[in-house]
């Protein structure tokens, strides 16, 4: 695993000959040995197409290549950091949210009516996610930002997860999620806010979220 979790808002990478890395520009704050930092241009693995799809879908968030031989240290904006390791399965997450990631990861996006209709298109207006997400499939981890901290929910038959759509961070897995409307007493004495709406996510997985309602 190429993350080590130094602090809440500071992780460390190791990076070895022939494997790359990506991670979010200006994330870099110190590194050991021989490392180099290059602008991305294709969107992360994935080439042209991926590259396309990030503007189609606005998630344009700017991109640096690093590899070489050596170990580097990331963080960005006092964030927390959330160490998050994929086995073959895929992570839905907002670009801005990427700090860093192993570049054997497929990188795509999602148009978010592909789950759920038009009530994901809401639910993508709704958490501030927009029409797309992105999506990184495959074997290897990701450091993800979060406010206030993250906790990791698991997802299991019979066992459906409620999360409020501005806490929400990020979810892996076989995993199906709908926006659907709730009145509870914050409606009843008059402070409806993103309560009005809950994200029920259901299948195999796991869901993150944070400790806080506030977008990066």
């Amino acid at each position: 695993m190429p993350f080590r979790e130094i602090n809440s808002k500071m992780v460390e990478a190791t990076v070895v000959p022939g494997r790359k890395m990506f991670s979010q520009r200006g994330a870099m704050l110190a590194y050991r040995g021989e490392v180099a930092f290059t602008p991305n241009i294709q969107g992360g693995q994935g080439g042209m197409m991926s590259m396309i799809g990030r503007r189609l879908a606005n998630e344009a968030t700017p991109l640096m290549t690093v590899e070489g031989d050596g170990t580097v240290m990331f963080g960005h904006g006092g964030h927390h950091i959330h160490v998050i390791n994929l086995s073959g399965d895929t992570l839905y997450v907002e670009a801005d949210r990427l700090l860093a990631f192993d570049g054997t990861l497929q990188q795509g996006t999602m148009f978010m009516g592909s789950q759920g209709g038009v009530m994901g298109m809401v639910r993508g207006q709704v958490t501030g996610q927009g029409l797309f997400t992105t999506t990184l499939q495959g074997h290897g981890s990701v450091a993800v930002m979060a406010h206030g901290g993250v906790i990791e929910l698991p997802i299991s038959p019979g066992r459906d997860v409620h999360v409020d759509p501005q806490a929400y961070v990020a979810h892996h897995g076989d995993v199906r999620n709908k926006l659907s409307t709730a009145i509870g007493w914050r409606e009843m004495v008059g402070r409806g806010s993103g309560e009005g709406f809950q994200l029920e996510l259901s299948g195999n997985g796991a869901v993150y979220v944070q400790a806080s309602e506030e977008k990066l």
